[in-house]
């Protein structure tokens, strides 16, 4: 038995200092969206990757949602409110379509045609809204898309006045 006492004398102290180095990663505290529970939601986040923009990934409290970098720098919420039709700016990158929204501090880009929708939060200034829209289209496209954004300039067949 004076084996597992000096065991169990070296294995307590060695787990104290891995919970100790486990909480000096602060969680990042995210808002869930109100779908979130969506299973769809659940294959998006087993796709994502381990690291956008060179910032890499880390916990968030909420179901859904993941974050890079510390201080984030992206910010990612699965099961947002899905856009309808908007004159909001909407690119389309490697298929995937976003519509994108400028704030003051950060711009959104939500997915567009795609049920849940996915919502990114990140600083242009910080990072490049094309490498973390390129990095995150992977994971998203486990999303059918079921419509396109279209333009000004796409040709609309309308019902003539009759």
């Amino acid at each position: 038995m004076p084996s597992l006492t000096r065991f169990l004398r070296s294995a307590v102290p060695l787990a104290a200092v891995l919970v100790g180095t486990a909480a000096c990663a602060p969680v990042v505290d995210v808002d869930p969206a109100a779908d979130a529970q969506n299973p769809a939601c659940a294959e998006v986040m087993v796709a994502l990757p381990p690291e956008v923009a060179e910032h890499s990934q880390r916990e968030t409290n909420s179901q859904a949602t993941s974050a890079w970098g510390d201080p984030s720098k992206v910010v990612l919420r699965c099961g947002v409110e899905v856009p309808g039709p908007t004159t909001d700016a909407c690119v389309s990158v490697n298929d995937i379509d976003w519509v994108l929204s400028e704030g003051e501090t950060a711009w959104t880009a939500t997915t567009y045609g795609r049920e849940p929708a996915v919502e990114v939060l990140f600083n242009p200034e910080e990072v490049a809204s094309s490498t973390v829209l390129v990095q995150l289209g992977d994971p998203v496209s486990k999303i059918d898309q079921t419509r396109k954004c279209i333009s000004i300039s796409d040709q609309l067949d309308l019902p003539a006045d009759g």
